[in-house]
């Protein structure tokens, strides 16, 4: 399975994250403890919401559907 991911900073609420991984857990983690470069300055950080896919090339459509200007107003409206 592999799951797409949103997440949010609560120290820094305009701060947003969207992401793809196959072990969600772990991959929260790691952005909890700062291992994850780009997200690392924003910590702690909550899951807001995921998405589960058995088909990998179908969640990576739609992790840059997400990351999309459209994709950014359809989060905003129905999952933030």
């Amino acid at each position: 399975m592999r799951h797409v991911y949103l997440l949010e900073s609560p120290s820094s609420p305009p701060h947003r994250y969207i992401g793809i991984t196959d072990d969600l857990k772990r991959r929260l983690g790691d952005h909890n403890r700062g291992k994850v470069p780009h997200t690392s300055h924003f910590h702690p950080w909550h899951l807001v919401a995921y998405a589960a896919f058995a088909s990998a090339p179908r969640a990576t459509i739609f992790e840059r559907y997400l990351k999309s200007g459209s994709g950014h107003a359809f989060a905003s409206r129905h999952l933030w």
